[in-house]
């Protein structure tokens, strides 16, 4: 299909998978396919693209958003509801609480004139979140084909691999389909891709080669590179655009840019400030105070709640003491003494991090003692990103 060949680019072999995977509309299909690759390695777009190309009647329900079961189970009743009744427009909001409700509801909904005789397709986005819910949930999803007897094939997404995900006492194997992250040259070309009408696609392809250049040793991520492709191009264009140097004064243009790339390259994935501020930024010679504290941390990876422990680290260390039960405990009362350190190792990675630092002996009672090291503007640049106002519970800015 020629059509979908220039949409989805790079991606040739899994997308004739699961084509094949798919076969005919009016034809059982595999009960469960499993998709897992890293992060912006495609999962998500070609899935969605093939099926709505394809036309194959199919919901899409992003597990981060669905938290609970019932959300999840409404979701995606309710959606498919919606597909079986666009003919007149008219359906009514389905409730579900518990995975049986859903079977048997799944086969009221899928009885529809608008979905028989072709497979209905659930794709699963962030499928990991499953293994925090109901445990015959997984399994259940699974078997989705064999309990409803409807044609169904579930689609789980996911970062992580299947060994991750399958239960102890054993279940329905899915397909295995691998994504595989981008290489430079398949990012070279999908980038390139994208080039503005005005602009040749040689100039575009040569402004991409200068930001893979920068960037790829740091980021492989599509979807920041894409955003930092839009984001620098108007300044790489502006010799151009001044009449200062041609499109082919390749040495020229990389000298106007290159200063603005590094500059970017302190906020690669923390997004602190938005495009507009950020253009506003690339025009002015100094170092730009938004981005002052955030150096070190474009180097570190933090776990989610290991974020956590450093911002209460950083209370603990420089509010005082008296103010403990006022800014960590709900109530203010008195509550019964937990071990907050239980989990001595991840607090050490922190120290190996130099996050944190040892002020005591490891051989205290009860348990070490540590201080948080790093800056205000630091710990305010993680606390942005748990969307934490850490200012709120500072005692000297109170």
């Amino acid at each position: 299909m020629p059509h979908l060949e220039n949409m989805v680019l790079c991606r040739e072999s899994q997308v004739a998978t699961l084509q094949s995977l798919f076969g005919e509309r009016h034809h059982f299909s595999f009960p469960s396919i499993f998709i897992y690759g890293h992060t912006a390695s495609g999962k998500t777009y070609v899935t969605q693209t093939l099926l709505k190309t394809l036309e194959l009647p199919h919901v899409f329900v992003n597990c981060v958003e669905c938290f609970t079961l019932r959300l999840l189970l409404e979701q995606i009743l309710n959606r498919l509801s919606h597909l079986s009744s666009s003919e007149d427009g008219y359906c009514t909001e389905i409730t579900c609480d518990t995975f049986n409700d859903f079977v048997r509801l799944f086969k009221q909904v899928t009885k529809a004139e608008s979905l028989k005789d072709q497979t209905v397709y659930i794709v699963l986005d962030k499928a990991e979140y499953l293994r925090d819910m109901e445990a015959n949930l997984l399994p259940g999803f699974l078997r989705l084909q064999e309990l409803t007897d409807r044609n169904v094939t579930v689609i789980f997404l996911s970062e992580i691999v299947w060994e991750k995900f399958r239960p102890n006492t054993g279940c329905f194997e899915p397909f295995v389909l691998y994504f595989p992250d981008y290489s430079i040259g398949n990012l070279q070309k999908i980038l390139s891709h994208d080039h503005p009408p005005e602009y040749s696609a040689d100039f575009y392809a040569a402004y991409i080669n200068i930001l893979l250049g920068v960037f790829y040793t740091v980021c492989r991520d599509l979807k920041e590179l894409r955003h930092l492709a839009v984001l620098n191009f108007p300044k790489y264009c502006e010799p151009v655009v001044k009449g200062e140097a041609s499109e082919r004064d390749t040495r020229k243009l990389w000298r106007n840019i290159e200063p603005h790339l590094k500059k970017a390259m302190q906020t690669v994935y923390l997004r602190e400030i938005s495009s507009s501020q950020w253009e506003k930024l690339q025009n002015d010679d100094t170092d730009p105070g938004q981005l002052k504290g955030l150096s070190a941390y474009t180097h570190v990876e933090l776990p989610y709640y290991s974020k956590f422990i450093l911002i209460a680290a950083y209370l603990a260390s420089y509010n005082p003491a008296r103010t403990d039960k006022r800014f960590f405990l709900k109530h203010h009362g008195k509550i019964k003494k937990t071990n907050f350190l239980k989990k001595h190792e991840k607090i050490t990675s922190l120290v190996t991090l130099q996050l944190l630092a040892l002020v005591g002996h490891d051989d205290q009672l009860d348990g070490p003692k540590y201080k948080c090291t790093v800056s205000l503007d630091f710990i305010r640049a993680i606390a942005r990103t748990v969307n934490f106002d850490i200012i709120k519970y500072l005692y000297d800015f109170l």
